[in-house]
């Protein structure tokens, strides 16, 4: 899934203005990011056509701190551009505990270090966004 130009004028307000010597435009990026989103991959596995994975990563991380890739997916939905879902997954081993007698394990009497709440610490999560189909 790529933006076309026509797509992208669409949006480009949304956009900060690129100042400087750049070496990607932001149509290029937002297709790599995009393009990451649907498949899923690793930065570094990034096709060599977007351009360097890392400037990708920079400026995809600058703009998700900034508040600007929450203004572009929604204006993207707005426009009826892409329709997009995002799924939340909790993959840590400390949030779903199986009871002892459950894994065929002997009793332990001392709590371990991973039992107290101090040890658990924070939810770990992973942002899924799925492309569900182009409009």
């Amino acid at each position: 899934m790529e933006l076309t130009e026509a797509q992208y004028q669409r949006i480009a307000s949304v956009l900060p203005v690129q100042r400087g010597n750049v070496s990607l435009s932001n149509l290029q990026v937002l297709n790599a990011i995009l393009y990451m989103a649907e498949h899923g991959c690793k930065w570094r596995g990034l096709p060599p056509r977007f351009g360097n994975w890392h400037t990708i990563y920079t400026r995809m991380n600058r703009w998700s701190k900034n508040g600007v890739l929450d203004r572009v997916f929604e204006h993207l939905q707005r426009e009826k551009i892409l329709h997009i879902k995002l799924e939340v997954l909790s993959i840590d081993s400390t949030a779903v505990k199986v009871h002892p007698d459950g894994t065929g394990a002997l009793k332990k009497t001392a709590l371990s270090p991973s039992a107290s709440p101090e040890g658990v610490g924070p939810a770990k999560f992973i942002w899924l966004p799925r492309m569900l189909e182009r409009l």
